[in-house]
């Protein structure tokens, strides 16, 4: 049995149509929007730090931070002599307090049981 079916519609092949179409997709994914000026950083600003990331991750990575300039400084202090080892460990102990505070601050967001 044979049905009778109409044909499909016919593309519009209007070029100007279809070259506008081109290009908006082109820009889509080649040209990303610019930021508006009110979400522009200032110019002095080198690093900024992602709006909305949650506390405890904020504080994991200051406390690794710490953990890693701590480390720096031990390593210097070493291969130093008199007053400028005393300074690389005065540091060193400000650094290990700042990590121990940051520590207790993530210990009473997330407790550990």
């Amino acid at each position: 049995m044979h049905k009778v079916t109409p044909n499909p519609p016919e593309p519009e092949t209007d070029p100007k149509k279809l070259q506008e179409a081109t290009d908006r997709a082109l820009d889509y994914y080649l040209k990303p929007k610019q930021p508006t000026p009110e979400e522009k950083q200032p110019s002095s600003q080198l690093f900024t730090v992602v709006d909305g990331i949650d506390t405890e991750s904020l504080l994991a990575n200051l406390s690794e931070n710490l953990a890693s300039a701590d480390a720096m400084v031990s390593d210097l202090a070493f291969d130093l002599k008199g007053s400028r080892r005393h300074i690389a460990f005065g540091i060193q102990q400000l650094i290990e307090l700042s990590r121990l505070l940051a520590n207790r601050m993530l210990d009473s967001i997330n407790p550990q049981h």
